[in-house]
C-alpha cells in the first residue's frame, strides 16, 4: 500500500519546517529499516516541505488506520534517530494519505500545483532526483518507483497544458518579483548571489529575464569561480566586501548563517534568504535601510497564482492520478495471472531439461513467449480498469484461468483532487489524517 506522510507550507508552520531540514537520503534509509512493513521509502525535501512516500505490506487484516499508524511512526522514529526533535512539533499538522490520496498528492506535487509559487519548475526536479537516490540505495520498491516516474511524466503534460515554462514560476521569480515592485531599475542594481546549487543557477536566470546586468556570486564552499566562469557572472571570495554597497543580497545554501554582526556599514537595501536552514538571522531585518524577505515573508506575501491555463494543468493531473490509481487496482489480477502462467511455463521447461534442453534454447523461446502472450492481457486490463471495468477484469481472469482474485472496486469517476485551488499560505490541506507524527486523532 503507497502512503504519505507530509509537513508542508500549507499544514506546517515555518519554523518547523526549518528544524525539519534533514537529510533526504539518511531519512529514506532510516524509514526503510524502523518497521519490517515498511518495504520502500522515498523522501522528497524542499524549502517547502518534507514528505516520504512509503511503500508498505500491511497484514491482510490491517485497517486503514494501522497502517497510517507504521506510516506514522516509522517516520517519527526515523526522525528520531536523526536526531531530531520536530516530530513533536508537528504533530499538530502533518498528514498521513493513503492511496489514492497519496498518489494524488504526489501527482499534484510533482506539478507544481503544490507550491508557494504555482507552477514552480524546480520541483519536478527534485521529485525525480528523490526517486534516482531511493532507486540507487536500494530504498525504492517497483511500486514506488512506477508511480514516480508517473508524476514525473504527468509534470511534464501538466506544464505542456499549462504552459508553465513560459510563466517562468519559482520561489526564486516570486522574491524578485517582490523586490522588484520597490526597486527602481534592475539593470542597474549590483546584485549578489551567495550559493552555487541549482537554486543559484535558476536565480541568475531570473535576474537576467528582469535585466539585471551586475552580478557578483560568493560560495561559502570555494565554488563561486567555477561557477562564475560557467554562468557568465562575476565571483569573489570576500562576501563582506561584495555586500558593502549591494543593492540586493540573495543567499541560497546550507552552508552560510549571516548575522547582523556580518553585515557591513554600508548595508544592502534588500537581502532574499531562500535558504532552509535559513542562511540570515532576522535581526539582519532591524537594521535600517535593510529589507529581509525570508521564505515565511515571501510565503505570506504570495499571491494565489493563475499561471496560463491552469484549469487544464489541474485537469492533466487529476486525470492521470485517476488513471493510475485505477489501473493499479488491477494489479493484484496481472501478478495472479503472471504468476499462473509462468508456473505453466517453468513446468515446461523442466521437462525440456529433462529431455535433453542442455543449451537452452527451449527455455529461452518459451520465456519470450510468455513475455508477449503476457502483454496485451495486461495492457487492456489496465486500460479497462481505467474505463471502470476493473472488477470485469478480475471476474474474466478467474473465469478463464480458474486463479481466484482479489476484486477491485468498481471506478464509477474520477477520485476527489484535493488541491484544487488552495489559498497560498494558508492553513487548509488536503483530507487526510492528521496528528501523523505523534498522535493517532483523525479530522
Amino acid at each position: 500500500m503507497l502512503l504519505c506522510v507530509t509537513a508542508n507550507h500549507r499544514n506546517t508552520p515555518f519554523e518547523v519546517l526549518e528544524r525539519l531540514a534533514v537529510d533526504a537520503e539518511a531519512l529514506t534509509g532510516a524509514v526503510r529499516g524502523a518497521d519490517p512493513s515498511v518495504r520502500g521509502a522515498i523522501t522528497v525535501a524542499t524549502c517547502n516541505r518534507l514528505e516520504v512516500y512509503l511503500d508498505v505490506d500491511a497484514p491482510a487484516d490491517a485497517t486503514p488506520e494501522d497502517t497510517h499508524a507504521i506510516a506514522r511512526d516509522s517516520v517519527s522514529r526515523a526522525l528520531r534517530s536523526l536526531g531530531e526533535d520536530a516530530p513533536l512539533e508537528a504533530s499538530a499538522t502533518a498528514e498521513v494519505l493513503g492511496s489514492p490520496a497519496a498518489v494524488h498528492h504526489l501527482f499534484a506535487v510533482s506539478a507544481g500545483l503544490e507550491s508557494v509559487a504555482v507552477g514552480e519548475e524546480e520541483i519536478a526536479g527534485q521529485v525525480r532526483r528523490a526517486a534516482q537516490a531511493a532507486r540507487a540505495s536500494g530504498a525504492s520498491t517497483g511500486r514506488l518507483d512506477r508511480v514516480f516516474q508517473e508524476a514525473i511524466r504527468t509534470a511534464r503534460a501538466a506544464r505542456a497544458q499549462g504552459d508553465a515554462s513560459r510563466t517562468g514560476r519559482s520561489l526564486a521569480r516570486l522574491a524578485l518579483d517582490l523586490v522588484g515592485s520597490r526597486l527602481a531599475d534592475w539593470s542597474a542594481a549590483r546584485v549578489v548571489l551567495v550559493g552555487t546549487g541549482r537554486y543559484a543557477a535558476t536565480t541568475v536566470a531570473a535576474l537576467r529575464d528582469r535585466g539585471a546586468e551586475s552580478i557578483t556570486v560568493y560560495s561559502p564552499s570555494g565554488r563561486a569561480q567555477v561557477f562564475g566562469t560557467r554562468h557568465g557572472v562575476a565571483w569573489t571570495n570576500d562576501l563582506t566586501a561584495a555586500m558593502s554597497g549591494a543593492d540586493v543580497v540573495i543567499t541560497c545554501t546550507t552552508r552560510l548563517s549571516l548575522s547582523a554582526a556580518d553585515v557591513p556599514a554600508e548595508a544592502p537595501a534588500y537581502v532574499v534568504d531562500l535558504g532552509l536552514p535559513r542562511n540570515v538571522d532576522a535581526a539582519v531585518g532591524e537594521i535600517e535601510g535593510v529589507t529581509l524577505l525570508d521564505l515565511e515573508t515571501i510565503r505570506l506575501h504570495a499571491p494565489l497564482v493563475h499561471w496560463s491555463a491552469e484549469e487544464e494543468a489541474r485537469s492533466v493531473v487529476a486525470d492521470a492520478a485517476h488513471a493510475f490509481v485505477t489501473a493499479a487496482a488491477v494489479e493484484p489480477s496481472i501478478v495472479a495471472l503472471r504468476q499462473h502462467v509462468l508456473e505453466l511455463v517453468d513446468d515446461e521447461i523442466e521437462r525440456a531439461r529433462r529431455r535433453g534442453d542442455a543449451d537452452g534454447r527451449v527455455e529461452e523461446a518459451l520465456r519470450h513467449l510468455t513475455s508477449v502472450f503476457l502483454h496485451t492481457p495486461s495492457t487492456l486490463a489496465r486500460r479497462h480498469a481505467v474505463a471502470g471495468r476493473g472488477v470485469d477484469v478480475a471476474a474474466a481472469i478467474e473465469t478463464l484461468f480458474g486463479i481466484p482474485v482479489t476484486r477491485p472496486a468498481s471506478a464509477a469517476g474520477p477520485l476527489p483532487f484535493s488541491s484544487a485551488h488552495p489559498v497560498i499560505g494558508s492553513a487548509a490541506a488536503a483530507p487526510g489524517e492528521r496528528g501523523v507524527l505523534g498522535s493517532a486523532a483523525t479530522a
